[in-house]
């Protein structure tokens, strides 16, 4: 069993698209509607361990200021405006695909950027802190964007919305704290990362792939009669990374060394797209299916870019000085 759940976390390349290719399949032959009842437990199941895995403490260690200043300015200022710009452009008369492109654009950072980081031997305890800030600053500030940016556009329920932010991101982040701060008292910190802490991204990445196949069935009778419209989702999204990838690479290589150039890009090109999944699914219902449609197809975008920029790093960034310190932090979470 944990062969089979390694196989499947380390080659998100091809697992997600097979989520996908069974859901598109089961969606045309069933009936999906009861699958929605899932997106609770599957929700749960891909952010928890992610929780259990990060250590908070990071955020409470001194020095990186500008990194993160820069970081989260690229988060919430600029990647918001390019989000809503696209969404205005490609998609003007289509709210719900309009709001996808806007709550991925506002959720930033997850477990792959501390993994890609990693991969890529960038500055990782910076990573760490990254995806920490930038979960509880964006869970923070995307219901208010929203009201702000789609309100008109669409019925935006502020308190469903907090209230389930509260329910995915907060109660699993101090479930999972809780459950890292007694696995370390009792096993120890060195045997907890050595020999427990990788047991847990598997399960995420099951959850992502079973909320991938739930919104994918839950659209695979409107994809089965248009077509084209899978194309029409994956072009914005492709602009969207490219320009993200490339404002951060210029960023990085201008006002940075290499590590924290790299931690730079990874922490403000991987979005949280699971978090987005769960509040189109469980916030807007029926309507948010078509959301979630668009939120699904950005995985294949994101890992695709984040592979392929790993094997350019050292092109872009130079060759790395020193070894940096990955294996406790770098955990492969989707």
């Amino acid at each position: 069993m944990w062969n089979i759940l390694a196989w499947i976390q380390k080659n998100l390349v091809w697992s997600i698209p097979i989520s996908m290719a069974a859901g598109l399949l089961f969606g045309t032959s069933a009936d999906p509607a009861f699958l929605r009842s899932a997106i609770l437990p599957l929700t749960f199941l891909m952010v928890y361990p992610m929780m259990v895995t990060m250590n908070v403490r990071e955020l409470f260690k001194p020095g990186g200021q500008k990194l993160q200043g820069v970081t989260l300015a690229i988060n919430f200022v600029l990647m918001p405006a390019i989000g809503y710009g696209m969404g205005l452009l490609f998609f003007a008369n289509q709210p719900m695909i309009r709001l996808a492109l806007l709550l991925t654009s506002l959720l930033p950072t997850s477990g792959m950027t501390i993994s890609w980081t990693g991969f890529a031997k960038g500055n990782v305890p910076e990573a760490v802190k990254m995806t920490v800030i930038g979960l509880i600053v964006g869970s923070l500030l995307a219901p208010l964007y929203l009201k702000v940016l789609m309100g008109a556009a669409v019925a935006i329920p502020l308190l469903q919305v907090f209230l389930q932010i509260g329910l995915i991101v907060f109660l699993p982040l101090v479930l999972g704290t809780a459950t890292r701060q007694w696995m370390v008292s009792l096993y120890g910190e060195q045997d907890f990362n050595k020999h427990h802490k990788q047991k847990f991204p598997p399960f995420s990445t099951l959850g992502v792939l079973g909320i991938v196949f739930v919104s994918i069935a839950l659209k695979a009778k409107s994809i089965e009669s248009h077509p084209a419209l899978l194309p029409k989702l994956l072009l914005p999204l492709a602009l969207i990374y490219l320009l993200n990838f490339v404002i951060s690479t210029i960023v990085g290589k201008s006002l940075f060394g290499r590590n924290d150039a790299i931690a730079l890009v990874y922490g403000t090109v991987m979005r949280n797209l699971s978090i987005a999944l769960a509040i189109a699914l469980g916030v807007f219902g029926e309507q948010g299916a078509d959301a979630a449609l668009l939120i699904a197809l950005a995985y294949i975008v994101q890992v695709q870019a984040g592979a392929w920029y790993v094997k350019l790093t050292d092109r872009l960034f130079g060759e790395p000085v020193a070894n940096p310190a990955i294996s406790s932090d770098a955990v492969k979470i989707a």
